[in-house]
This record gives structure tokens, sequence and C-alpha cells, in this order.
């Protein structure tokens, strides 16, 4: 874990839980593409770069996910190295307890800040071309959080964030976090049409073909639409909703698990909701959602 692997002339990852892009512009300076989890995670990455000689010039937050910015503040102490992020993902990364309370919906308790969910804090600013190496190219990549950004780098290797999980995760999990339904299948559809000699998602190998991995995630998506729709073939709240989820899958819920994939599965309600396959009403001052 966390070993350096040559993805191209003068692109590279390292092998992390969250994979952490990194490309080297002239002879030192470097581009980090996320962070990994937490200040260990930068350590580490601290030592990588003065094993190479390197220097590190700036981290790219490709959204604001602990998992992927958990090293900011640790590098950024270090190095005095510029963060640059989109603008939402940016209020995320500079008040991190944004994240739990959004996925809670409300103030999060203590079993809710912890380092998975809620990063340390630091500074970004608004990513523009400009800061940029010569020939890299950004990509957004919306629905799995607000402003996710992919990029491309001059070497014709893409690192693809979390737009998509592999057949491990998919299967062992099924509900992998997504924001926003209809962005996430428009970015899949996107994804699935890039060219490119490698393709580097965050949470899965590096492939040279990603339409496969395109293909499985979306059938995944289609698959839960119709089992929440089927659910709610009866009334139900919202609780019960994710309980014949996690029912069906066999799965077990946890604090994790309920604020991460019951914040996901709210999102396909809405996603239901807004397409008519799903209406709601009020009885007894409970919500309940019911299929149309």
């Amino acid at each position: 874990m966390y070993e350096l692997v040559q993805a191209g002339e003068r692109t590279y990852y390292i092998n992390s839980p969250a994979k952490i892009g990194l490309y080297l512009e002239g002879e030192r300076d470097v581009y980090l593409i996320d962070s990994g989890n937490d200040k260990d995670a930068g350590r580490k990455v601290k030592k990588l770069l003065e094993q190479n000689g390197w220097e590190l010039r700036a981290i790219i937050n490709s959204h604001s996910n602990a998992d992927h910015i958990g090293g900011n503040r640790f590098l950024q102490e270090r190095y005095h190295c510029k963060v640059l992020g989109t603008g939402l993902e940016n209020a995320f990364t500079r008040y991190p307890l944004l994240e739990p309370s959004f996925l809670y919906g409300g103030y999060p308790c203590k079993e809710l800040k912890n380092k998975f969910l809620m990063a340390q804090p630091s500074e970004p600013q608004v990513i523009t071309p400009e800061d940029l190496p010569a020939g890299m190219e950004l990509m957004e990549l919306p629905g799995h959080f607000f402003e996710m950004i992919g990029l491309r780098t001059p070497d014709d290797v893409w690192f693809l964030a979390d737009c998509l999980v592999g057949e491990e995760t998919l299967c062992k999990y099924h509900v992998s976090f997504i924001y926003d339904v209809r962005a996430y299948l428009e970015t899949l559809e996107r994804v699935e049409q890039l060219e490119g000699k490698l393709f580097i998602p965050a949470h899965m190998q590096a492939v040279e073909d990603i339409r496969p991995a395109v293909q499985r995630n979306r059938e995944k998506v289609h698959e839960l639409l119709g089992l929440i729709e089927s659910l709610c073939g009866e009334p139900l709240v919202f609780e019960q909703v994710l309980k014949g989820v996690f029912d069906h899958f066999k799965l077990r819920l946890d604090w994790s698990q309920y604020v991460l994939a019951g914040s996901t599965v709210r999102s396909y309600l809405s996603y239901l909701y807004d397409e008519g396959r799903v209406v709601t009403e009020v009885q007894d001052n409970l919500l309940l959602w019911k299929r149309a």
C-alpha cells in the first residue's frame, strides 16, 4: 500500500485506499490529484516526494469527500502549496463539518465526527485553467458529489475520482454513494465516450478500457431504481425503504452506512419522484413514498 506506480512518462499514482494521482512537471515540480484519507497518508506522500527529490507545487482535489482531502492540511503546512478545487467542494474542504452535517441532515453526533467523514480543514482556492500544468485537461464529473472533477494528464491518462467503483465493491455494498442520480447517469454517458491510454478511478483498478466498468455501474443504478420503486408498491416511510434495500441485499446497517447509504437512497427517491415514478402523501404526520 502507498507504493508509487508509473502510469505514463510523467504520470504516476499512489496505490492507496483512494488512489492519489501524481504528475511531474519539469524535473521536480509535482501536482497531486487528491491527498489521501488523513495526515498519515500525507506523511507517506511526503516520504515518497523526498525519496525522489520532488517538490509539491499543488494539490488538485477531485472533490471534497474526506478520503480524498484528508492529507491536505498536513501537506499544505509542510510545503505551503496551493490546494485547488471547485467552488462548492472548496466550502466543504474549508469547513469539513459540512460533510457529516449534510449526510446526516442535521447536527452530526459524535459517531459521525470521524476521519472517514470529516477531514482536517485546509485552505483551498478555486481552480482555473492557468493553475494546471501545460496540457492537463479538466473534466466535470458531477453526480457522486456536488462539483466533482476528473483530470487527463498530457500522457493521456485519466483520473476519474469516484464516478466508478469496481465489481468487488458493487457486489459487497451494492449502494455506492451518489448525490444526484440524474447527473451521475449523464456523467457515465460522457465517461463512456472518453479516449485515453489508461483510466484510473479512485476505488478500482486502473484499466485501459473503461466501458465495461461504466456499463456495470449503470446497471447497478437501474437495479436500485427498480428495487426502490417496487418497494414502494405499498406506502412506506423513508426508514422502511432503507430497511427494504438493506434486507434485499442482506446488508447490515451501522452509523456510517445509515448516513452514506441513507443519503443515497434519498437521492434515488428524489430521482424517482422527479421522473413521476413515485409520489408522496402525508398520513398521520408521516411522509409516505409510494409507486405512482
